[in-house]
């Protein structure tokens, strides 16, 4: 069962911290996640990353035919 938002961690890409629960109301969100946990918040980016080289491959063999 999915956490209350409340209690689920993000990873923000400006100050590349960790932060527990939803953005600030007016806030610019550029935050990743939702997470379950803090360690795979802090993961975020690394795996932000690890996600568009395995779509940049995709579309490079999709490109080569």
């Amino acid at each position: 069962m999915p956490k209350d938002l409340d209690e689920r961690w993000y990873y923000n890409v400006d100050t590349r911290q960790v932060e527990k629960g939803p953005a600030k109301r007016g806030w610019l969100d550029n935050r990743l996640g939702p997470y379950d946990t803090r360690e795979e918040a802090e993961r975020g980016l690394e795996e932000l990353h690890r996600r568009n080289e395995e779509m940049d491959e995709e579309d490079r063999r999709w490109e080569e035919g």
